[in-house]
């Protein structure tokens, strides 16, 4: 999540180039050199050293992310430099041989040893008479003949044959047999005797609804290369059995401190003077219907499904059901979440580090989308509970003028962010008790609008690309959920992303109007334009799809802000770029959730900015980020759901 101090600093480096043309441009004047194996130049922003990838003719910096293009004449001095660093390898290996050439014979030819000399001869021994043996007695007897040492049996083994006499060889050799088993090797007969003697009782299955499990463990279900062991390792995540948790069950009263009193009122909006609606106090009669929009995937009759077809694992899966699990310990008493304090929640150990900003409202909107996401919500999931107090929470904290924001860092994040999580909820449940809060948070933001169409920290302000994307998505969740939106208020934030454009086709966008590309902004910019109606087969979008393929996520350079919007532009794309971008995407991000207590099943904070949000922040993106499956449909594949069935 992007800060302030972010913005001043993008401010204050814009100042001191003047204004000058995006990083991506190449100077004439750059000077090529060789580091070990590795060409390199200068970067144009920071001066830092680029390391470059001659064939894509372009280098990337690793300290402020610019990215330039090779003019011909670089090309030529970095081919030269190679040519000049390769004949001189060559040149080396010649010389290499001639010295070995030189003096192969002479360490070939063996030394002749030297003339040995006689040892003198040794001494004379004088020898001692042989003693004559002592005359044995007359009357005496001969010794007994006794066997050599090395033919003697053992005691032990004598006692063996005559017991082995006395209750035959066959029965001895199997007593001995089962005396000396180990005791592993008679449990794993047992264990296996028992094993087929109940796959042989077969029970059939009973008619239920399909639910899903979110379960914190890998099961035996069947992944790429084959099948997974069924039993893993006990001590892999140090988590206790969650039990069985199915959806779309008539979910249990939440221990949140509400009175749930769901069945007893019928549904009757109050009236807007009055306040706004108290969750736990009202039901309504209109079904929960996500079908036929964005949320579809979610269901829970076609996520499994969703999972499988559009690349996902049980290791993603289970990777989602433990931050899920961690993100509901750190729930506050009265359903929110905190970026500064959840070490202070009431179930919290104290010991948890990764703390972010103060922004409770910002805290709780995020931690809310991955259980949305999920398919949880306040009338339905295993999470029921804690959805309903964490969006309890934001309509109670809302203004009468619709807005969210609170007391805190990034107010127009925050706002956002919260909206989004009204939006989603009412979109998946239609609970008439959310549409008011939603379109009152959605109506805020039309008016929040720079006349320039973008939005920034303050309603009003000039806008900068990142809090854009946040403002458009809530925008866009609100259509899904068919909320009114007015339509110029979209045809001015598509203004905006023009001006933060740094080429014509609009394949690379700025922080700011006039500033340099970098990957993260262009993602995020890349998914704004796909949800305003760029097509598929757009020059731009292709450009830029194209970019951000160039920057796939990496675990030594953690940015999740970046890999979650990109994670969403190449979703919607589809095809090799979205399955090249997937198998890196997960790897990195299962691999990276922390799994020791107390952090077990979340992510640390690591990467530029990420201090700002903290774990919390770092925990729901990269769980949305990997619910990227079903979480939203995909916008240019109509046939996604072709073959699904909800029996």
């Amino acid at each position: 999540m992007a800060t302030a101090d972010h913005d001043s600093s993008l401010e204050l480096e814009y100042a001191r180039m003047g204004g000058s043309a995006a990083s991506g441009q190449s100077s004439a004047s750059r000077e090529i050199w060789l580091d070990g194996d590795v060409l390199a130049c200068a970067c144009p922003d920071c001066g830092a050293p680029m390391s470059i990838r001659l064939w894509l003719m372009v280098a990337d910096c690793w300290r402020c992310g610019a990215s330039i293009e090779l003019t011909e004449e670089e090309e030529k001095e970095a081919l030269r430099l190679l040519r000049q660093q390769e004949e001189k390898r060559q040149a080396d290996a010649r010389q290499t041989q001639q010295a070995v050439a030189t003096i192969a014979p002479s360490m070939l030819r063996k030394p002749s040893p030297p003339p040995a000399s006689k040892p003198p001869p040794p001494p004379p021994v004088a020898r001692k008479p042989r003693p004559a043996p002592p005359k044995a007695p007359a009357a005496a007897e001969p010794p007994p003949l006794r066997r050599p040492a090395a033919m003697r049996l053992h005691p032990g083994f004598r006692a063996r044959l005559r017991k082995a006499r006395q209750q035959g060889v066959w029965r001895y050799f199997f007593d001995e047999l089962l005396r000396n088993l180990p005791a592993w090797l008679v449990s794993l007969v047992f264990h296996l005797v028992a094993m087929l003697l109940l796959g042989l009782w077969i029970i059939g299955p009973e008619e239920e609804d399909l639910t899903i499990t979110l379960a914190t463990s890998i099961s035996d279900r069947e992944l790429e290369g084959g099948l997974i062991a069924p039993d893993p390792e006990p001590d892999a995540f140090e988590f206790e059995d969650p039990g069985e948790s199915e959806l779309l069950k008539p979910a249990t009263p939440p221990s949140t401190g509400i009175s749930p009193e769901l069945e007893e009122l019928a549904v009757k909006f109050p009236d807007p003077i009055g306040g706004l609606p108290q969750l736990s106090q009202l039901t309504t009669s209109l079904p929960p219907s996500a079908a036929g929009t964005m949320y579809a995937g979610r269901d829970p009759a076609l996520r499994a499904q969703m999972v499988e077809k559009q690349g996902g694992t049980s290791y993603t899966e289970a990777a989602v059901a433990r931050g899920l699990k961690w993100l509901a310990r750190y729930q506050n008493e009265h359903g929110s979440w905190s970026l500064d304090a959840f070490h202070l929640a009431p179930r919290a150990t104290g010991n948890e580090t990764g703390q972010g900003g103060p922004s409770d409202t910002a805290g709780t909107a995020l931690a809310l989308l991955p259980f949305l996401g999920a398919g949880q919500t306040h009338k339905e999931g295993q999470y029921s509970g804690v959805v309903l107090s964490g969006l309890q929470w934001l309509i109670d904290n809302q203004r009468s003028d619709g807005d969210l924001s609170g007391d805190g860092i990034g107010r127009m994040y925050a706002h956002g962010q919260a909206a989004i999580a009204l939006c989603e909820a009412y979109g998946l449940t239609r609970d008439e008790r959310l549409r008011e809060p939603a379109e009152r948070s959605l109506n805020y933001i039309v008016k929040a609008q720079h006349p320039a169409g973008g939005w920034r920290y303050e309603p009003g302000m000039a806008g900068d690309t990142s809090v854009v994307g946040w403002q458009l998505m809530a925008l866009r969740s609100g259509t899904m959920a068919y909320l009114i939106v007015p339509p110029r208020t979209f045809a001015a934030a598509g203004r905006f992303l023009d001006d933060v454009a740094v080429d014509a086709r609009g394949s690379r966008y700025s922080y700011m109007p006039g500033g340099g590309p970098t990957p993260r902004m262009t993602a995020e910019a890349l998914l704004c334009r796909q949800y305003l109606g760029w097509p598929r087969e757009r020059a731009g979008l292709q450009a830029g799809v194209d970019y951000l393929e160039r920057n796939p996520p990496n675990p030594r350079r953690p940015d999740i802000y970046y890999w979650y919007y990109a994670t969403q532009v190449m979703h919607h794309m589809g095809g090799s770029t979205w399955e090249r971008w997937n198998r890196r995407m997960r790897e990195v991000l299962v691999d990276s959730q922390e799994n020791k207590e107390p952090h077990a099943g979340s992510w640390a904070p690591r990467g530029e900015f990420s201090s700002q949000g903290g774990r919390i922040y770092m925990t729901a993106l990269a769980i949305c980020t990997l619910e990227v499956y079903y979480r939203h449909l995909p916008l240019y594949r109509e046939d996604v759901l072709h073959g699904l069935t909800q029996d």
